[in-house]
This record gives C-alpha cells, sequence and structure tokens, in this order.
C-alpha cells in the first residue's frame, strides 16, 4: 500500500495548471537564491562592525566606559589621539546606521564576548562625545559634537526601527559624586575642564537625547547598561 502511494504521481492535466506549477517551482528556487545572496552581505556587515569593538575592546577592556576612553586617549593634555578616536567612531556609527537600518536582523547578532556589544560600545562613545562637549574646549569639540550627532541618529532611528520606545531608567547613571570622580580623573591627565556647575548641567540637556533610547535596547537585548565610571 506504501509503495502504491509512493509510485503514484499527481500530474497537472490543464495547460494553465502546468504554467502554474512551472511558476510556482521557479519563484521558490528564486526565493531560495535571494536568501543564500544576502548571507555574505550581513557576515561582511557584521565582520566590520565587530573589527571595531574589538579594537575598542583591546584598548580599554571590557565593559566600555567613557572613563576609560578618555583617561587612556588623553596624553599630557594632548587631544589628538582622542580626537582620531571619535572621527574612526564617527564614520563607524553612520556605517552601522545604514546597515542595521537595512538589515535589521543584525541588532539581533551578539558579539562572541559577552561583555562586547554593538551597543554598549555606542553607548560609551555618546557617553565620551557629551563629556568632551560639555567642558572640552578645542578641535576636539568640534569632532565630539559630529560624532555625538551621527550616533544619536543611529540609536533613534535603530529604537524606531526596532519599535523600542525610549526609556526613562538610564537618568541614574551618572550621579553628582561620579562625575566629580570622573572631573578628577581626566583634570589628572593635564586637561583643564569648564566648571563644575556649567559642565553639570550642559551634561544634564545632553544625557537625555541618547540614555532613553540607550536604556530601552538594552531591556530589548538583555544587555547591561555600560557605565560611565568603571570600577
Amino acid at each position: 500500500m506504501l509503495l502504491a502511494c509512493y509510485q503514484m504521481r499527481i500530474l497537472p492535466a490543464a495547460a494553465a495548471a502546468r504554467a502554474l506549477t512551472v511558476l510556482e517551482a521557479g519563484l521558490g528556487f528564486g526565493f531560495l537564491a535571494i536568501i543564500i545572496s544576502f548571507l555574505p552581505a550581513l557576515n561582511q556587515f557584521f565582520y566590520r562592525r565587530e573589527t571595531q569593538i574589538s579594537i575598542l575592546d583591546a584598548r580599554i577592556g571590557s565593559p566600555p566606559a567613557a572613563s576609560e576612553i578618555l583617561a587612556r586617549h588623553i596624553v599630557g593634555g594632548n587631544l589628538d589621539v582622542l580626537h582620531q578616536l571619535l572621527y574612526d567612531w564617527e564614520r563607524w556609527a553612520a556605517e552601522l546606521h545604514e546597515s542595521h537600518l537595512s538589515y535589521p536582523v543584525l541588532a539581533y547578532f551578539r558579539s562572541e564576548h559577552e561583555n562586547q556589544s554593538w551597543l554598549t560600545a555606542l553607548a560609551a562613545i555618546l557617553d565620551t562625545c557629551a563629556f568632551v562637549m560639555s567642558g572640552v574646549e578645542g578641535a576636539c569639540k568640534c569632532q565630539a559634537e559630529l560624532t555625538f550627532a551621527m550616533s544619536r541618529h543611529t540609536i533613534t532611528d535603530l529604537s524606531r526601527a526596532l519599535r523600542c520606545p525610549p526609556e526613562k531608567s538610564g537618568s541614574g547613571r551618572l550621579p553628582p559624586g561620579e562625575l566629580l570622580r570622573l572631573r578628577s580623573m581626566i583634570s589628572q591627565k593635564g586637561l583643564r575642564l569648564a566648571d563644575e556647575d556649567e559642565m553639570g548641567k550642559r551634561l544634564a540637556e545632553l544625557r537625555p537625547l541618547y540614555e532613553p533610547y540607550v536604556s530601552s535596547l538594552a531591556l530589548r537585548f538583555h544587555l547591561a547598561v555600560p557605565p560611565w565610571v568603571r570600577e
């Protein structure tokens, strides 16, 4: 009985039915080809994203924090190294914006190591830019503004694309005591900073522009929001 059923074939008799069968089979192969052609592009975007994250991890460790980025890229008050870092991350944020909006599934691709993530790295860069914009003068401030604008554009657009409305839970990430500690760390590197009250006021204006989106995406991907000052 089973052999008879296996040998029995059902074939379309009418010409229209045969044409529809051929079209359906062709669409199946075409759909499969499209899916396969996407894989190299996804792999390339993922590789380029993770390369920059791995470089940052090698420089400052995990999890990323603005305190470590600033402390390790300021030498004797010279901001050239920090300027180049922010320049590179402006380009990285732009590529992340285009690739992850085109292929939203990339946002769910996790890094190989537990404490690494595109979201935590981007949050640390935004924190760094906000600090520089709030209390540092010179050419590095201009680059920080450019990197901040591109990074914030990326984080807000991805939050909307992934349907993650902004959360308000990120407001307590930098209490006054931590800001004072961060200022002390950076001052020891030979960098002159703006007045403490002025910097705190400016940071209070900048942080709500991106921290609620970072908190929302962190909840979606079950990630811890990186600290401003790492122990």
